[in-house]
């Protein structure tokens, strides 16, 4: 699928002007496909009940048919056109709504099975982007959106990101900066309890368990309910390997590693919280900030910054699993190939 050009409109991302998102809305309601904004990644939105535009999203992104979407909306009253909330639904939706929390409810008829690989359950997430939700409103319609970029590549939290990746293969790009949070959205399963976090984001699991029962997220994964659980996501072209552990002992196993690479006449790249602390080792070092909340929005900006610089090899170094930690670790995780080691 091939588009001769792809609009790029700059838009405020705190007050977005309508006259623009109108552009965008009829591209939506015409069947089209529109990448933007929202505080966890950019989407690659199209609406939710046009069967044959839903199809377009997988063909765009070389996404597989069997791992379904999320649909966004704007208001209460467009989920329950859409879905059947339970309880725990409403609950977490009272609570959280607009937001990076994704809820997992029963489907009503009206959505096709494209979005949601065939089954009879549908996640549902309302955005706090002011783009995204003001999109959705003047769009009348809910959007069904995954993250805007090549199926497996790192996700988009740059304009520069979506252009990359899907130039040509879009109606047109809502360019409003760099998201907020640079994960995507928590993933909970609401049709089983306790709760289950099919996948850990953007809002970390301890305030959900402020509200409800949560179960394991780790666990085997058969007919996919969310994306971000069947295939490898979120990698880089280059090898991805993550080392965790005491700081000292991550920094030392990397200069080890480097001695080694640089032998073989390899080029590496390292993503760490503090670049000072890999002085002196020959590699290209990103620094993703001191804070959880710096680490995970730019963590794939960084994966992306190091293949344009042509390593061959990165080398992450793991955070602590707690907050949105879980989210970043998850993430290294699924883009290493389970690459992930201890030192």
């Amino acid at each position: 699928m091939r588009i001769q050009e792809t609009i790029i409109i700059e838009v405020d991302p705190t007050n977005p002007e309508e006259k623009k998102l109108k552009r965008a809305a009829e591209i939506i309601r015409k069947g089209g496909l529109v990448a933007f904004p929202t505080e966890t990644v950019y989407g690659l939105g199209a609406n939710a009940l046009n069967r044959k535009a839903v199809i377009k999203i997988f063909e765009a992104k070389g996404r597989p048919m069997d791992n379904p979407l999320i649909v966004h909306i704007s208001d209460m009253k467009m989920i329950r056109e859409i879905a059947k909330m339970n309880e725990i639904a409403e609950r977490l939706a009272k609570k959280f709504f607009p937001g990076p929390i994704t809820l997992v409810v029963d489907k009503k008829e009206v959505i096709p099975p494209e979005v949601t690989a065939g089954l009879e359950t549908v996640a549902i997430r309302m955005p706090s982007h002011p783009i995204a939700l003001k999109l959705i409103k003047v769009s009348g319609v809910p959007i069904a959106a995954p993250s805007a970029n090549l199926a497996g590549k790192p996700s988009p939290t740059k304009t520069e990101h979506v252009i990359d990746d899907l130039y040509g293969k879009v109606d047109l790009i809502l360019d409003g900066g760099e998201t907020n949070i640079g994960v995507e959205s928590t993933v909970v399963d609401t049709t089983v309890y306790p709760v289950e976090i099919l996948r850990p984001g953007g809002l970390p699991i301890e305030e959900i368990r402020k509200v409800v029962d949560v179960k394991t997220f780790d666990r085997k994964v058969g007919v996919p309910k969310s994306p971000g659980m069947k295939y490898r996501h979120y990698a880089p072209e280059a090898e991805l390997i993550v080392l965790y552990g005491k700081r000292e002992d991550v920094i030392r196993k990397t200069k080890e590693m480097a001695e080694e690479m640089r032998g073989k006449g390899m080029k590496l790249g390292i993503v760490a919280t503090k670049a000072s602390a890999y002085s002196g080792i020959d590699a290209e070092v990103v620094e993703l900030g001191d804070s959880l909340e710096e680490v995970a929005k730019n963590l794939f900006s960084s994966l992306r910054d190091l293949d344009k610089r042509g390593v061959d090899i990165i080398i992450a170094e793991g955070v602590e699993e707690k907050g949105l930690g879980i989210a970043v670790m998850n993430r290294l995780k699924k883009a290493s190939g389970h690459r992930f080691y201890r030192v």
